[in-house]
């Protein structure tokens, strides 16, 4: 999964970035790796509330190290700048629920082991523009950016239990558009405070994404840094409703001109 993740974060840089980067002003190129925790619930086709299945308790998951992609371009004039982010994240485990549930078309029975795979990998695409002037107003040391951001969620459940010959699986891919904001303080030339927000909520469906980060350039071109992430997707579209929150310290390492 680690290979298709990168396979994803490449295809999306190439196929929407590198047709700019000729005439780019500024580049950020980082890959890291986020320390999920899952937290929520999930259902297929449920009915009941026996037939929500809860990540922790029911699915078992733990925290898992995900991968993680971004790329920043500025962009000259009057060109929105671009940014785009591809984050891993999976989890599998064997659960048991002591009682029966519906997943799908399919009844599960009580208090027998299953195994069970979710997926939610996403692709975030933003256009965004700084604030005019305040960059130059503060001798470069804060700048805001504010936007508009696409995130394809690429879902997949399954749950299978082999004792009694039962399995069920569904996929679906989603895109949500929404508000992007980033903020850079750097107060020396080597040290940065950033943050960013995603969120949107509509029909349904909410998204909430926040990012802390803190950056230091030791030579050159090259940073590293490290922060904190937490993401919460709610979704009810194709008889999939989710709500489930994602969220823990992240590093990473790259390059910016």
């Amino acid at each position: 999964m680690v290979k298709k993740a990168l396979l994803g974060i490449i295809c999306l840089v190439m196929v929407l970035g590198l047709p700019f980067t000729a005439h780019a002003m500024g580049l950020e190129v980082a890959l890291g790796g986020w320390n999920q925790k899952p937290q929520g619930d999930i259902g297929y086709k449920p009915i009941t509330a026996t037939d929500s299945l809860d990540l922790e308790k029911d699915l078992k998951y733990d925290t898992e190290l995900r991968l993680t992609g971004r790329v920043k371009i500025d962009m000259p004039l009057f060109i929105p700048n671009i940014y785009l982010m591809g984050t891993q994240c999976e989890f599998d485990g064997t659960g048991q629920k002591n009682v029966n549930f519906k997943f799908g078309d399919e009844t599960f029975t009580a208090n027998v082991d299953f195994y069970s795979k979710v997926k939610l990998d996403h692709y975030d695409i933003a256009l965004y523009y700084g604030l005019p002037f305040l960059k130059t107003a503060t001798a470069k040391m804060l700048n805001v950016d504010l936007g508009l951001n696409a995130r394809i969620v690429d879902f997949k459940a399954e749950v299978r239990q082999d004792s009694t010959g039962i399995e069920e699986s569904k996929s679906l891919t989603v895109p949500i558009p929404m508000v992007y904001i980033g903020v850079q303080f750097a107060p020396i030339e080597k040290f940065a405070i950033e943050a960013e927000g995603r969120g949107i909520s509509y029909s349904g469906n909410s998204l909430i994404s926040l990012i802390g980060r803190i950056k230091f350039r030791p030579m050159g071109p090259f940073f590293i840094a490290g922060g904190y992430r937490y993401d919460r997707i709610k979704i009810d579209e194709e008889d999939v409703d989710a709500d489930v929150k994602f969220h823990g310290p992240f590093g990473e390492m790259g390059i910016q001109f």
